[in-house]
């Protein structure tokens, strides 16, 4: 694997917590909001938990047909970083909370929260950090390594 395909998995995987981390501040400045969407049947809904999802890059067809030419031991089919395969819809239920004097409460006083659970967003938050701060670590160490790689040449 070569030094420019280290610097674009890193910077895949850069690109992907960054996206992860505004989905879940999302989330958690939503936590409250019991009026977020229209439903199907005109009345507001709560506003309902999102979670990005990955998926790796694989390499094209292109690139296995290229490297393919270089005998069986080149084919190379490691994947090339991540992306994001989508921010979806958490389908956990709406948590329900006694509230009679909520003007959102239904007949018997229950009003819909979302199904944001401040306490699971703040570990997420917390492991999407941690491996954002890896590909940044990733990425320092790649670079040390080709300027160690260009002193070699002087």
């Amino acid at each position: 694997m070569g030094l420019f395909r280290a610097f674009e998995i890193s910077a895949s995987g850069l690109t992907a917590e960054r996206l992860r981390q505004d989905v879940i501040s999302n989330n958690l400045a939503n936590a409250n909001s019991t009026r977020a969407v229209l439903g199907p049947d005109g009345r507001w809904q709560p506003y309902r938990r999102q979670v990005a999802v990955f998926e790796e890059r694989l390499p094209s067809f292109d690139s296995y047909l290229a490297s393919a030419g270089q005998g069986p031991d080149r084919v190379e089919a490691t994947g090339q970083g991540v992306r994001v395969a989508g921010v979806w819809d958490d389908p956990t239920p709406f948590r329900s909370r006694y509230d009679p004097g909520n003007p959102d409460a239904d007949a018997n006083g229950y009003v819909q929260m979302p199904n944001v659970n401040p306490v699971t967003e703040m570990v997420d938050l917390i492991t999407a950090t941690r491996a954002y701060e890896a590909n940044v670590n990733a990425i320092n160490a790649t670079r040390s390594m080709a300027l160690k790689a260009l002193e070699i040449g002087r």
